[in-house]
């Protein structure tokens, strides 16, 4: 057995070069960017919600990589089922057989989507999407799809198309004909429905770009007008499914509400190896696997791997046995109820807002002379510099990773680990408050940071 390559001396000897060498070969613009913030740790361990440096500090991950650690880092059963596959060395991805571990997942999922009844697996939320779109496109007959505006849904050609932002779409033209209508917004809705060449709507049950709900009652009065229109809802839960807003689902916080097509990801993973799925109605995958010369029409290299789909049964029994949905709910209550508290003591604090361990903080226009002058110097140079100027302190002063919830946006959203807990509560607002207070001083390093983005941002013009 050949020893040539260690990882272990590898990464000992080289580990240090991890910012040069993303600068030379990657991204330049990403330890640009970590550096002028003062974003560039080196994190040596992590475990749960929190990760450490090399001196041993410990910091606390609201962000959790985007999602994707819904169960925080290095879960025990999840890296147990990961060495068990490895150690199986099964027969993978053959192409022309059925391995055990894709039906098994696809019924598990499917026992927490009792109205859906068959899954596709790819490797990502945007193939999950990718996914849906077509599925909607050949199962109606028709070209086009709906979206909300300021929607995510990833930022491959086709979900770039559904995309919402238009920071993210800027030259990548030409896309898909799809059109945006305001989350909410029956009539709009109608009104292209009516049409008859829509084949859905995508939805997220609530928006990763500054945490906006649906309003309640969207959902299900959205599937009915479009099911009378023969169109199908499409609900993207790649960041607000499995457990993430208090309910397996963030649809099912609504009654009455069954897509016909929902997005999974991130949080399926167990944080290691990537995995999407799209569910859906049998009709559905009847209508696009329609004969044995269609078995191929949509597939993934990767897709169904046996570590994703051991990866994936691993999460959903650790949720099911830890019962993380109501842990979710009860820790993002108590989070939501201590920050909302706030508000009346802050001025800068406009709003509290999001389900469970989803929340969006939003920074507004204070009513005080000094710091309204102040506020609008900020806002003069670029919308969002306040809320950046909270997530940099928070990390550099109290060890807390966060995230300003989209460009130009002044919200702060908070997705931590579903295994956060009454301790990292305390901690993330007591943080928070000692921030808010020296930014309401009128003083201090938060606002010479300040100064430095002003600066940054004049200059990038």
């Amino acid at each position: 057995m050949s020893t040539e390559f260690d990882l272990g001396a590898l990464l000992a000897e080289r580990g240090a070069e991890r910012y040069e060498l993303h600068g030379k070969y990657l991204n330049h613009q990403l330890p640009r960017m970590l550096h002028t913030i003062g974003f560039d740790k080196v994190y040596e361990r992590a475990e749960g919600a929190h990760f450490w440096d090399a001196d041993g500090n410990d910091y606390l991950d609201m962000l959790a990589g985007f999602g994707v650690m819904g169960l925080g880092r290095h879960h025990p059963v999840v890296r147990k089922a990961l060495h068990d596959v490895l150690d199986a060395q099964l027969a993978d991805l053959t192409r022309f057989d059925c391995q055990p571990l894709p039906g098994l997942l696809a019924e598990r999922l499917l026992t927490h989507s009792p109205h859906l009844d068959r899954v596709f697996f790819g490797n990502s939320g945007t193939e999950a999407v990718e996914t849906a779109l077509k599925f909607a496109r050949f199962a109606t007959g028709r070209p086009r799809i709906l979206y909300c505006a300021h929607a995510f849904h990833g930022l491959t050609t086709g979900s770039l198309s559904v995309n919402g932002e238009t920071g993210f779409r800027d030259g990548f033209a030409p896309l898909l004909p799809d059109t945006a209508v305001p989350l909410g917004d029956l009539a709009a809705l109608e009104r292209e429905v009516k049409k008859g060449d829509v084949a859905g709507l995508i939805v997220e049950p609530i928006q990763g770009k500054g945490v906006h709900e649906a309003p309640p009652g969207y959902l299900r009065a959205a599937q009915e007008l479009l099911h009378k229109h023969k169109a199908l809802l499409i609900a993207d839960e790649v960041q607000t499914g499995l457990g993430r807003t208090g309910d397996f689902y963030a649809y099912q916080h609504e009654d009455g509400v069954e897509p016909d097509l929902v997005c999974v990801a991130k949080a399926l993973s167990g944080g290691y190896v990537p995995v999407g799925a799209t569910l859906g109605k049998d009709w559905i995958f009847k209508k696009v696997y329609s004969s044995m010369d269609r078995v191929l029409v949509h597939s993934a290299s990767f897709g169904s791997n046996a570590q994703a789909m051991a990866a994936g049964l691993a999460v959903l029994s650790v949720m099911e046995n830890e019962q993380t949905v109501a842990h979710v709910r009860a820790t993002g209550d108590l989070l939501k109820s201590r920050l909302t508290e706030l508000i009346d003591k802050y001025e800068l604090l406009a709003d509290v807002r999001g389900r469970g361990l989803m929340i969006g903080i939003e920074f507004g226009r204070p009513s005080s002379l000094k710091l309204r002058s102040r506020w609008t110097m900020l806002q003069a140079a670029r919308k969002g510099l306040f809320a950046q100027m909270v997530v940099v302190p928070l990390l550099q002063r109290h060890r807390i990773l966060t995230q300003v919830s989209g460009d130009h946006l002044e919200v702060i959203k908070l997705i931590p680990p579903l295994v956060v807990d009454e301790a990292d509560v305390d901690r993330f607002v007591d943080a928070f408050t000692d921030v808010m207070d020296d930014a309401h001083s009128g003083g201090g390093l938060m606002w010479d940071f300040g100064k430095t983005l002003i600066k940054q941002a004049v200059a990038s013009r």
